[in-house]
């Protein structure tokens, strides 16, 4: 009974806004399902139930009600209901997630997780910071040839940082504070600042490149997006690591006898093994395709394809793969968030908002609009599952409210809204593509995750406003 608040508060959040007179411009169907959608959310934060149980409740209580029209527009009807409910197990980067679940089955199957960890901890295993910023570096490393970060860091960091905490005794039951949560905060909180830095190192972001050009006719190059970024994100990404060990502390700092103990665990461990190459050659396998075949195999593609080879080479079985609760129940629960997240686009909720949002804004000077908007681009993602889905929806309907403004500086406001794509991965568990993988860890509390998006979210769009706002007008961007 004394959890029973966590339930009944998004019920009543929910009846209340239904209660609300539908405001003009929307249709009674799209705010009751914006009503539900802001229940499902409080109640992934309260979690009555298990988050992928609140998903799948989300879904079928909108596919029971008819809430979500099969096209943008029309009157919701039956006869999609269920594809709508479904549509978020047919997205790539939900199988994505999942693919890197089984990568990290695979590291830790073969031995060779443990290995690359223990080698970690036996060149920087002497200070937690160091490892942080070995976890750092490893991602920039990547970031400007791997345009998807769920496959960078959620399908090659992970699967290896995962193993490093339990070498600690550290683990998702045990002591998860005492290094894992640091290393996995560390993770996710640099990739969403290498994947703002590189213009190749999200898939949004060429995303945005194509809709600038058909909407406002600007376009950035590689260097000229890397030049006008770097005094944001080159100061963010050496502060990550060091933030989080202030703001998110591990509990040990200091193992001077951990590189020695991992030099004894290596002895021990022996030469590489057949599984360990086998997982190693697989892992390099699917690099070199995310990196240089993009144009030819899809980033889930690839991921599906290393997961069969995995099952073929023995690196996994059939059973350990069905076994992996943590890999099916994310599945689970981001595939029915991504649906959910989709519908208010789908009942024209997102471009109701957006409008009235930046109609609110027209009498401000024209440098509060600009900060403003940019802003409100970033909070709203608390609505979006999918980056990709938000710059769909809303970047364009900015770039053409703002691109009527007389005196709006188009370039400097269009690359600020492009940086903030990558940077607002950080705000919740389901932002972006390695944000389930890194909440479905264990290692970091529900209220933690929450808070700490929170907290990083503020800061990064503070650094990106009051930073790379002044710097793009002082060279006349």
């Amino acid at each position: 009974m004394k959890n029973l608040w966590k339930a009944i508060l998004p019920l009543v959040i929910g009846l209340m806004i239904v209660l609300v007179p539908t405001p003009d411009g929307l249709e009674p169907s799209a705010w009751q399902y914006f009503a539900l959608f802001v229940a499902v959310i409080l109640a992934l934060i309260t979690e009555p139930l298990p988050a992928a149980a609140v998903g799948l409740i989300g879904i079928s209580l909108g596919a029971a009600l008819n809430l979500v029209p099969s096209v943008p527009g029309t009157a919701p009807g039956t006869a999609d209901a269920v594809r709508w409910a479904l549509s978020g197990f047919s997205n790539g980067t939900v199988w994505l997630i999942f693919g890197a679940f089984i990568f990290a089955l695979g590291y830790e199957k073969s031995g060779l997780g443990r290995r690359i960890s223990l080698l970690l901890i036996r060149i920087l295993g002497r200070s937690t910071l160091g490892l942080g910023y070995a976890v750092a570096l490893a991602d920039l490393a990547l970031a400007p040839v791997t345009p998807s970060n769920a496959a960078r860091s959620g399908g090659t960091i992970y699967p290896i940082i995962k193993n490093i905490p339990p070498l600690y005794g550290s683990t998702p039951e045990n002591e998860p504070r005492k290094i894992g949560g640091y290393l996995m905060w560390v993770a996710l909180a640099t990739t969403c600042v290498t994947s703002t830095m590189f213009l190749t190192a999200l898939a949004p972001n060429l995303l945005a490149m194509s809709i600038l050009e058909k909407t406002v006719q600007l376009r950035f190059e590689w260097v000229e997006w890397f030049t006008a970024l770097a005094p944001v994100c080159i100061p963010l990404f050496l502060l990550v690591p060091w933030l989080t060990y202030v703001i998110y502390p591990p509990t040990i700092k200091r193992s001077d006898d951990a590189p020695q103990w991992a030099a004894s665990e290596l002895s021990k461990m022996g030469p590489v093994s057949r599984k360990e190459w086998t997982m190693a050659s697989l892992a390099v396998f699917a690099l070199i395709l995310w990196i240089f075949c993009g144009h030819l195999f899809n980033a889930t593609t690839v991921a599906l394809m290393v997961v069969s080879l995995m099952i073929i080479f023995d690196v996994v079985s059939w059973p350990d793969i069905t076994g992996n609760k943590n890999a099916w129940n994310v599945l689970a629960w981001f595939g029915t968030l991504v649906a959910l997240a989709d519908g208010l686009a789908k009942v024209g909720f997102l471009k109701w908002f957006a409008a009235l949002a930046t109609s609110s804004m027209s009498g401000l000077p024209i440098t509060a609009l600009l900060l403003a908007l940019v802003a409100m681009f970033f909070f709203v993602h608390y609505m979006f599952a999918s980056l990709t889905a938000h710059t769909t929806a809303l970047f364009p309907i900015i770039l053409a409210t703002a691109a009527a403004v007389p005196g709006m500086p188009l370039r400097t406001l269009s690359l600020l809204l492009c940086a903030t794509l990558g940077l607002m991965g950080i705000l919740t568990p389901y932002a972006t593509g390695p944000s389930p993988i890194y909440y479905g860890s264990g290692y970091i509390s529900k209220k933690a995750f929450w808070t700490l998006g929170l907290v990083f979210g503020i800061i990064f769009i503070a650094v990106l406003l009051g930073v790379g706002y002044p710097y793009l007008r002082m060279i006349d961007f």
